[in-house]
């Protein structure tokens, strides 16, 4: 198990960025600690970890999946993400449609909202 966490740690921090990882490890108790040891472990090691899928890839999917069940605060995190992964604007955008198509205009209008917020701070837009 720690062999996923490490490698989870490293594909984590590459995609969200070192400074997020740290600041939430950090700020976990005893609480959330197992969850996040898990999470990172199970979902950047064993998940992420798989090299099937490139990190590319694996953003666009997320961005996909986390915008239709509109979970938005997990999407802007993943947003970002897709950023740094190498995610265009345009595949951005064209993401967008698709949840549009599949789960209705208005959680596509949300994806868009957010997607503004973070292609401004990259000053992508």
């Amino acid at each position: 198990m720690d062999s996923f966490f490490d490698k989870g740690l490293e594909q984590r921090k590459a995609t969200l960025g070192a400074d997020y990882v740290e600041k939430n490890l950090a700020a976990a108790d005893d609480f959330t600690r197992p969850f996040q040891e898990a999470m990172t472990a199970w979902c950047w090691g064993f998940g992420w970890g798989d090299e099937t899928i490139d990190p590319k890839t694996r953003s666009m999917m997320n961005l996909a999946m986390i915008g239709a069940l509109g979970k938005m605060q997990e999407w802007e995190i993943h947003c970002r993400g897709a950023l740094n992964n190498g995610v265009t604007k345009e595949e951005i955008r064209a993401i967008i449609h698709v949840v549009g198509i599949y789960c209705g205009v208005p959680q596509s209008l949300e994806c868009f909202r957010v997607a503004r917020k973070v292609l401004e701070e990259r000053e992508l837009l």
